[in-house]
């Protein structure tokens, strides 16, 4: 039986749970699933950006329960130090928390605007000027990484900066983000990986659809 749980919630709107899930899996610490349902009001609540906190994703392992998904990262590279979630040196990993910090704080007008949403894409999608920018910023964080690490991930090596943007990834997909060739294939790679493809093939078999998060913006 497997020493560690996760507990996640919708796989198609829960943008937390794909990035508390990736970390688990790029850690490679067994564990099983717990779904709490998105018809659960406090889950809801949180996938509607109405909860003061993240409640999913939360990782329980050896008794220990870490449920904030930076601390949920930390905790994993404690736990698998040779998973290589953070870089290799120092001013690496400086700069893989900080950016992953940035995610993790900020973007407030892209997840409002630009809900998780992997069972819709909305061609030529109207993004107005407050989630532009942070757009912009992200783009901008993905160029400088990809320029200093030199891909195909953003430090190089996959760590968990990408399982933080992922859901970005798919963000840009379903609202039809137009990014230049290096950002698009670094969003292309993103979505290759089997943990990805095996995560959206599960999210489109979900039957539950929340209509406020199901409609174009």
């Amino acid at each position: 039986m497997a020493k560690a749980t996760l507990s996640i919630s919708s796989r198609n709107y829960s943008s937390w749970s794909l990035r508390g899930w990736l970390l688990v899996r790029f850690s490679g610490l067994d564990f099983t699933e717990l779904i709490v349902p998105p018809d659960d009001a406090d889950a809801k609540k949180e996938l509607l950006l109405l909860s003061p906190s993240i409640l999913v994703p939360c990782l329980t392992h050896d008794g220990i329960k870490v449920w904030d998904t930076l601390a949920i990262a930390e905790y994993l590279n404690e736990v698998k130090p040779k998973a290589g979630l953070l870089p290799a040196s120092r001013a690496a990993r400086a700069h893989c928390r900080a950016v992953c910090g940035e995610m993790h704080s900020g973007f407030s007008a892209l997840r409002s605007a630009l809900p998780m949403n992997l069972k819709r894409v909305f061609p030529a999608h109207k993004v107005w000027t407050r989630a532009l920018g942070d757009i912009e910023r992200i783009t901008a964080i993905w160029e400088e990484c990809l320029a200093t690490y030199g891909g195909p991930f953003l430090f190089g090596k996959r760590t968990m900066a990408d399982a933080m943007y992922a859901p970005v990834v798919t963000r840009f997909v379903t609202y039809d983000v137009k990014l230049n060739r290096r950002l698009s294939a670094y969003g292309k790679h993103i979505l290759a990986m089997p943990e990805m493809v095996e995560w959206i093939t599960a999210a489109k078999k979900e039957p539950e659809e929340i209509d406020e998060l199901d409609m174009e913006f």
